[in-house]
């Protein structure tokens, strides 16, 4: 369990710092992204280690980043845009 918590650690932190490189604009503070993507991660491992038992280890990976990857989604702001009046609403 430790080497399965220990990786979902590392590939939560890798996806989160991925997303806060990528995405700058529509993302908080990188601190804040960095931690939610890690403890998403450890969560996910927790989760889906109690489901599908001891000795999964590549599942319990997967179901980690898959948990990482929706808390960081949660955390996307829309991207600005300026609304234009059609010139058929203008009067």
């Amino acid at each position: 369990m430790f080497w399965e918590a220990l990786g979902s650690v590392m590939l939560g932190l890798a996806l989160s710092w991925a997303a806060a490189h990528r995405l700058p604009d529509r993302l908080p503070a990188r601190r804040v992204v960095l931690a939610s993507g890690t403890l998403g991660a450890l969560f996910g491992a927790l989760v889906t280690h109690a489901a599908l038992g001891p000795g999964n280890a590549p599942g319990t990976l997967i179901g980690a980043v898959a948990v990482a990857a929706v808390v960081l989604s949660l955390l996307l702001r829309p991207t600005t845009r300026r609304m234009r009046r059609s010139a058929a609403t203008q009067s």
